[in-house]
């Protein structure tokens, strides 16, 4: 918990001005009632107007100020929780991003989202609870023993008999709570996870008739977030109400205490000489209020504290993961004399907890000037090969070199500058066509953006838009097609002018007659970019310099289409399988 706080360090004038304008709010509420004691001492049995108007108008400015100086804090104290969570959102974000997709699978999205919103709020309440309440309970509680310590030492031990019973309550239901806060926010990640899974594959459950089913699986994982919460909430529904009535039930033996021992009431003060007076009862009693206020408060932190220690740990837990992919301490420069070069290197790899390895000695070279082609069936290691290039996950064993240099020894930033990367899913962003695009390329002319739609074949499309580039795009491009997508998609891509582009199945929602003059035009526009295309479809790489064949995570073969076809059994399966010995011939005199 203590770590955590360091955050606290940008924003700490905050900070000290809340703390400082709640002791002086405080302060002034302490003061109030030994200004009342003072008044209504004096005041009995004196009728001088002048001084019962003096005396109220100190009674009115102290009010007055405690008022204005406890709305300020109210408003810096606002202001430091939310500069809180700020920062704190800022820093998991920042985290977040700098992570690997390897790392991000470790903890997994939903968690992540959960850890970036409800966990800081969580630390925000607790911020803001702390300054206005766990802080200022010291005060009263200490401030109003001290003044009813010197108004009457032998009343003032009542108090202390009733603290230890609270504070054991308090203790038996933090150690209650404790593990049920930890399990009620991984219960909100699960949570999370079914309503992130249910949103992004609504067609999928609608088309199958699945409604029923995922709303059970919501209904019983919601039903079991509520039944924690609820046992939370009965816990501490029990500490409130017995510390308030244990502290009355002190306040009540303080007063029938006093009532009948009145007047063996001693000054201790020796500037003040006033004994049996009622002032000094309604003073005590106004202080012995302050204390049970005080511990009420006090109960509150047991209510905060716990939580928020949960959702510290979370967050820690982002903030101190180790990447697995890490920089350079001395990144190599790229060699220019391999410019547009990707190599794999005897090249295996497995995903962290699996069994047997994704890729096994994988050896090739994608030259510029060239399109490499990728190709095997569902689960060969197609897109879990050409994730390696960009360095999403890094190698189990061997090496990926771009440029003549491993990518582990190259600066991230330089390595993805000389990539343009299409992934295997369309991932559009809301905004504007103009603006996705641009992803690629901030400061791109509105000739470079239709010179790159042209390219990727999605002009036609965005100028029969209504506003063409500037046409709204709904978050993940849920208003578009599946090729309109891809299309845009690859336009950001081509827009970048890198070294290296990687095509990851980026044709398949395509048409032939689409897929055949993209991929004319980008064979005319990367002359001297080397091209690596991941594909299902045959018909897409008849016409590349090479061919790697993937099966079972080793490759089958490596050649020219005509080459595969002879020397290829896997290859051969493939192609024969989707174009009859007419259309492969066909095809291959169309390319």
């Amino acid at each position: 918990m203590i770590r955590i706080l360091r955050f606290l360090k940008p924003i700490r004038q905050y900070v000290a001005l809340s703390i400082v304008l709640m002791l002086i709010s405080q302060g002034m509420a302490l003061l109030l009632p030994y200004l009342m004691r003072i008044i209504v001492n004096e005041g009995i049995g004196n009728l001088d107007l002048d001084y019962i108007k003096k005396m109220g108008g100190l009674m009115f400015i102290g009010a007055l100020l405690g008022l204005l100086f406890s709305v300020a804090n109210a408003y810096y104290t606002s202001k430091l929780s939310t500069a809180y969570g700020k920062v704190l959102r800022e820093q998991v974000f920042l985290k977040v991003e700098s992570l690997s997709q390897c790392d991000i699978d470790k903890i997994g999205a939903s968690s992540l989202i959960t850890r970036s919103t409800n966990d800081v709020k969580q630390m925000q309440d607790f911020i803001l609870v702390t300054v206005r309440m766990i802080l200022a309970a010291p005060v009263m509680l200490i401030g109003g023993t001290v003044l009813a310590l010197i108004m009457n030492a032998r009343l003032a031990m009542y108090i202390f008999a009733v603290l230890p019973v609270i504070g054991g309550l308090a203790a038996l239901v933090l150690k209650l709570v404790k593990p049920l806060f930890k399990k009620r926010q991984k219960l909100t990640d699960r949570l999370n996870h079914l309503i992130r899974e249910k949103l992004t594959g609504i067609r999928v459950i609608r088309a199958f008739n699945k409604s029923d089913y995922e709303d059970a699986r919501f209904d019983e994982k919601n039903a079991e977030l509520a039944d924690i919460a609820l046992r939370i909430a009965r816990i501490f529904s029990v500490l409130i109400p017995a510390s308030i009535v244990l502290a009355f039930v002190g306040v009540c033996l303080l007063i029938l205490a006093a009532a009948r021992n009145i007047d063996a009431m001693d000054p201790v003060l020796d500037a003040v000489k006033i004994s049996n007076t009622i002032g000094d009862l309604q003073a005590f009693i106004v202080y012995m209020i302050m204390i049970v206020s005080a511990l009420v408060m006090a109960g509150a932190m047991f209510v905060i504290v716990p939580r928020a220690n949960i959702s510290a740990k979370r967050i820690l837990e982002v903030l101190d993961l180790e990447p697995e992919i890490r920089q350079p301490e001395h990144p190599v420069a790229p060699d220019p004399s391999a410019k547009g070069t990707v190599a794999f290197r005897d090249v295996s790899f497995g995903y962290a907890g699996a069994g047997e390895q994704v890729l096994n000695h994988i050896t090739f070279t994608a030259f510029p000037g060239q399109t490499t082609a990728v190709i095997g069936g569902t689960g060969s290691g197609k897109s879990t090969l050409i994730n390696l290039i960009p360095r999403l996950y890094d190698v189990t064993s061997g090496s990926v070199e771009v440029d003549g240099v491993n990518v582990k020894d190259m600066d991230g930033e330089t390595l993805f500058s000389l990539i343009g990367f299409i992934p295997q899913t369309a991932s559009l962003f809301s905004g504007t066509v103009r603006e996705n695009v641009c992803f690629g390329k901030p400061d791109a002319t509105d000739e470079e953006i239709w010179h790159a739609l042209t390219l990727a074949q999605a002009a036609d499309f965005v100028r029969q838009l209504p506003e063409g580039l500037d046409s709204h795009v709904s978050q993940s491009g849920t208003n578009l097609s599946g090729g309109q997508k891809q299309r845009i998609a690859i336009a950001r891509a081509l827009i970048r002018r890198a070294e290296i582009y990687i095509f990851d199945d980026s044709f398949s929602a395509l048409d032939f007659k689409t897929d055949a003059a993209l991929r004319l035009a980008i064979r005319e526009e990367l002359k001297d970019s080397s091209v690596i295309v991941v594909a299902q479809r045959v018909g897409t790489i008849l016409s590349a310099e090479k061919i790697v064949v993937l099966d079972e995570g080793g490759v089958a073969g490596i050649g020219t289409h005509e080459e595969l076809l002879e020397t290829c059994s896997v290859y051969r399966e493939i192609a024969e399988s989707q174009l009859s010995p007419e259309e492969l011939a066909e095809r291959r005199a169309s390319v």
